[in-house]
């Protein structure tokens, strides 16, 4: 399980393809540990635990992410900007979405 500092919900879509959310986390650095970010395989279900949602991917993977904490380290901005742009590249748009999004009810607004 993984339970980031920061996290983002990213919407990727492209013309003949289903559309994918995905869980972009960072962690700022600490005493022994430097920036990092992980991207999920692709959110599948989204459960509730008090204070947390937790975003279940396709690999098996949880993410246990603070309600409060959505947002990104600037060190993710960078990498995030990064990778939309990549994405550009092959006709894919990738937009995140608003932190008063419904997460819970994210795979039913297809």
């Amino acid at each position: 399980m993984e339970t980031p500092q920061k996290w983002l919900i990213i919407k990727i879509e492209k013309e003949g393809t289903d559309t994918i959310h995905k869980v972009f986390a960072s962690w700022g650095s600490g005493y022994i540990t430097d920036d990092s970010w992980k991207m999920n395989s692709g959110i599948v279900n989204v459960t509730e635990e008090g204070d947390y949602l937790l975003f279940h991917g396709y690999s098996g993977s949880i993410y246990k992410c603070h309600k409060k904490a959505y947002g990104m380290i600037s060190y993710g901005v960078n990498v995030l900007q990064k990778i939309i742009e990549d994405a550009k590249k092959v006709d894919a748009e990738i937009t995140i979405l608003d932190k008063d999004t419904n997460f819970l009810e994210l795979l039913n607004d297809e």
